[in-house]
């Protein structure tokens, strides 16, 4: 009588642990799931990245696209310059800023330079005059307007392109959600497995699963 009575009392154990598993199981499955989170956070970015010229640039894999774009139409040195105008305002010594300010103008401003900019010819002798003493907002005027150039004409056409395309694709694609849904799958068909035979086992899953 007692063997039948503990045999009972175990399987009512063991049906209570599983629909508990069962019950657990399902709110997590309802839940929202982490990767779903970033999944979404991931589309926000590859839109925002198509919302401005400041924004694409914020990323270097923006920068990387755009200037493969801007390659293509034969004007990489505008957004080369730009990048060159950022990194000289955090210079901070004067021997800095005049041996970076020289760089630039050889190779952005002066006449007939491998990667002459276009620019008026009064911003072009302003910056000239200021490279005795260049300070940080030396090249600012000339950066401004090149970036005004990119921004109405080549940013419109990118967003047109096949790079941005590519860029939207790589920055918007889901990554992990395959991999946590196979090992849960797995998980589940395991302790499905075991729940008959070893309900402590089963036990152990669930609180682990609860843990986490």
């Amino acid at each position: 009588m007692n063997g039948l009575s503990n045999t009972s009392l175990g399987l009512q154990d063991t049906k209570t642990i599983h629909n508990a598993w069962k019950s657990r199981m399902h709110k997590f499955i309802q839940s929202p799931l982490p990767w779903r989170k970033i999944n979404r956070q991931e589309t926000d970015e590859a839109s925002l990245l198509g919302e401005s010229l400041e924004a694409l640039l914020s990323r270097k894999r923006g920068q990387s696209a755009f200037r493969d774009f801007l390659k293509s139409e034969f004007c990489e040195e505008n957004l080369d310059f730009w990048l060159a105008c950022e990194d000289f305002k955090s210079y901070d010594s004067q021997e800095e800023l005049t041996r970076k300010a020289a760089s630039i103008y050889e190779e952005f401003i002066e006449a007939d330079s491998p990667k002459q900019v276009n620019i008026d010819f009064y911003t072009r002798e302003i910056i000239s005059q200021c490279l005795q003493q260049p300070s940080p907002s030396c090249f600012v005027v000339a950066q401004r307007k090149i970036y005004s150039l990119m921004e109405n004409g080549s940013f419109p056409r990118f967003i047109q392109s096949e790079q941005y395309k590519v860029l939207f694709d790589a920055t918007s694609k889901p990554r992990g959600p395959g991999k946590h849904r196979k090992a849960l799958k797995i998980k589940s068909t395991g302790d499905l497995m075991q729940h008959d035979s070893k309900p402590i086992i089963l036990q152990s899953e669930l609180y682990l699963l609860h843990k986490d």
